[in-house]
C-alpha cells in the first residue's frame, strides 16, 4: 500500500466521534435510508455524518477497501462526514460489541466490512442503513438462499468476488501436470466455504483431483498446511481473513516444501502465493462510499441497491516466492508491488 494513502487513511480515521456526544437525534429511518435531519451539524448549518466502520482484521486487503470508502466520502462531503473506524481483530464478539455501540451512538450509516463485520451490524440493527464491503457472496453471509428475499431492507454493499473459474485457469495454465489441488480455508467464513465449492466444481470440470483442508481458528493453520502439502502438489486459498491475517506462517511451510499456491486475492498473495486473479480492494471500498453517499445523501434505500462488483480483475504474480520455487511466470502477468 502507498505511504500516502496510509497517511491519508490515518488522517480520516483520525476523526473519530464520541460515541455519545455525536449521536443522531433519529437516526436511520426503518426503510434504510440514512434520517434527514438528524446528528450534528456544522457553523453553517450542513449536517454532519456520524459512520460507524467495523472491519473484521486488520490486513492489506481490508485496510484498502477501508481507506477507498472512507476517501469517497471524504471527497465528497469534506469535513462534513465523521468516522469512527473499529477493528474487531478477527473476533465475532468484538464485531458484535462494535455494532451494538454505533447503534447506541445512532451513527447515520454503519461500513461492515468483511462477512462477519456484515453479521453483526445486521444483528445489531434493521433500521440504520448498512453498507458492506469485502464480501464474497451476500445471500451465504446471511444465510438466505437468494439475495432478493432482503430485498427493501437496510442492507447494500460491494463484493470481492473474483471469477473463480478464471483462478482455476491459473493453476492449468501455470501448473499443467496438478495431480491433486488442496483447498486451504478456514471453516468459520461460510464465504470461504462457497469459493472453495466454486473452485470444486471448475477442478471437476477439468478431471483434476483435490482436497478440502479446513481450520477452524489461526492456531490449526500450521499444522493443516503441514498436512495439504504432504498430499498435494499446488494449494488453493481463497479470500479468507483467517489466513490472510496468517501468511507467514503458511509461508514459512510452503516454500520450504516446494508447494505452489495460488490465492484469491493479492494480499494474501503478497505474503504466501506465487498467483491470483485479484480485484482491487480500494476500489470496492471507493464504490461503498460512492453508495453509502447515495443514501445519505441523495436519499437512497440501501435494501433497493444492487450489489456492486469490482469492474476490473487483473493477473498477480509475487515475484520472490516464484523466484524461490523456480517457477516462470507468462509476460500478462504482473508482479506485485513491495510493500513500502
Amino acid at each position: 500500500m502507498k505511504m500516502k494513502k496510509i497517511i491519508a487513511a490515518l488522517a480520516a480515521s483520525a476523526m473519530l466521534f464520541g460515541m455519545a456526544g455525536c449521536s443522531n437525534s433519529d437516526g436511520g429511518n426503518a426503510d434504510g435510508t440514512a434520517a434527514a435531519n438528524g446528528g450534528d451539524n456544522t457553523g453553517s448549518g450542513d449536517k454532519v455524518y456520524n459512520i460507524g466502520i467495523c472491519q473484521l482484521v486488520e490486513h492489506p486487503a481490508l485496510d484498502a477497501a477501508t481507506e477507498g470508502f472512507m476517501a469517497a466520502l471524504t471527497e465528497k462531503l469534506g469535513e462534513n462526514v465523521k468516522f469512527d473506524n473499529q477493528n474487531a481483530q478477527n473476533e465475532a464478539t468484538n464485531c458484535t460489541t462494535i455494532c451494538n455501540n454505533f447503534v447506541s451512538a445512532n451513527v447515520d450509516l454503519i461500513l461492515a466490512n468483511a462477512t462477519g463485520s456484515l453479521q453483526a451490524a445486521s444483528s445489531a440493527t434493521s433500521s440504520i442503513p448498512i453498507v458492506g464491503t469485502s464480501i464474497t457472496n451476500y445471500a451465504t453471509a446471511m444465510g438466505v438462499n437468494d439475495w432478493a428475499e432482503m430485498k427493501g431492507k437496510n442492507i447494500t454493499g460491494t463484493s470481492d468476488l473474483a471469477p473463480i473459474d478464471e483462478q482455476e485457469n491459473m493453476i492449468v495454465e501455470l501448473f499443467p501436470e496438478v495431480k491433486q489441488v488442496g483447498i486451504l480455508y478456514c471453516s468459520a467464513e461460510a464465504n470461504s466455504k462457497y469459493q472453495a465449492s466454486l473452485m470444486e466444481a471448475a477442478l471437476d470440470a477439468d478431471g483434476i483431483a483435490y482436497k478440502e483442508y479446513s481450520v477452524a481458528d489461526s492456531n490449526e493453520i500450521q499444522a493443516m498446511t503441514t498436512t495439504a502439502v504432504s498430499e498435494c502438489d499446488v494449494l488453493y486459498i481463497p479470500t479468507d481473513n483467517t489466513i490472510a491475517n496468517a501468511t507467514e506462517t503458511v509461508k514459512n511451510v510452503v516454500v520450504p516444501a516446494n508447494i505452489p499456491v495460488i490465492v484469491g486475492e493479492e494480499g494474501i498473495c503478497a505474503g504466501c502465493g506465487v498467483a491470483t486473479l485479484s480485484i482491487s480492494y480500494y476500489d470496492i471500498g471507493y464504490k461503498a462510499g460512492e453508495m453509502a453517499y447515495d443514501i445519505l445523501v441523495n436519499g437512497k434505500n440501501a435494501g433497493d441497491m444492487d450489489i456492486e462488483f469490482a469492474p476490473k480483475v487483473e493477473k498477480k504474480y509475487n515475484a520472490e516466492i516464484c523466484s524461490s520455487l523456480g517457477i516462470t511466470i507468462p509476460e500478462d502477468y504482473v508482479a506485485i508491488e513491495a510493500a513500502e
